[in-house]
């Protein structure tokens, strides 16, 4: 797969969604102070996309990124901004991570806090989506730092053997989506 350079896509000073558990907005603060210290609960969103064969783009994100840098995660993980709705973002974070598009499912939502040392926490409200790529991914490179496929099997057997590779929500979405929602999530790996 094809990497690519463009411009930053995001900024520390965007305006991110705040939260309460029932995903009422509670107001907007910049990204950076969304992930500072312990992390304030806000809107956020993960995508997982298969291929034709059934195995799930993973990324592994840039060095540059302040949380989780070079984990691997799954396809696209990203927040809505100030005033714009998920499918607007999703779509937007496709395409400037990807330059790919998809029709999404969503299939949940959950609530989850994870420390990343010294460095901050995500603190999120968090909707995640499956779909297929409609036309192959190219990396930006300022974002992603590699991409691959993994089948199912294959992934499972690496998140097991080497779960400090993967970013705490991937993990905890793909134990959910295969112990709850097995069936819908087949509907992209079964193929």
């Amino acid at each position: 797969m094809e990497a690519r350079t463009v411009n930053s896509v995001s900024s520390r000073s965007e305006l991110l969604i705040l939260v309460d558990t029932d995903d009422q907005e509670m107001g907007n603060l910049s990204k950076v102070e969304c992930h500072d210290g312990d992390g304030i609960l806000h809107r956020a969103f993960s995508v997982f996309l298969f291929n034709d064969q059934g195995e799930l783009l993973l990324q592994q994100r840039s060095a540059d990124k302040r949380l989780w840098p070079m984990y691997w995660t799954n396809t696209c993980c990203s927040h809505p901004r100030q005033d714009e709705s998920m499918q607007l973002a999703t779509e937007r974070r496709l395409q400037q991570e990807l330059d790919t598009a998809s029709a999404l499912e969503f299939i949940y939502k959950f609530a989850y806090q994870a420390r990343f040392g010294d460095l901050g926490s995500e603190n999120e409200l968090c909707s995640v989506y499956l779909g297929r790529l409609e036309r192959e991914a190219t990396a930006n490179d300022t974002e992603i730092a590699a991409l691959r496929y993994a089948g199912v099997k294959t992934l499972q057997a690496e998140i097991q053997s080497n779960p400090d590779n993967y970013t705490p929500w991937f993990k905890m979405e793909w134990q959910r989506l295969n112990e709850e929602f097995p069936d819908r999530l087949s509907k992209y790996t079964m193929v």
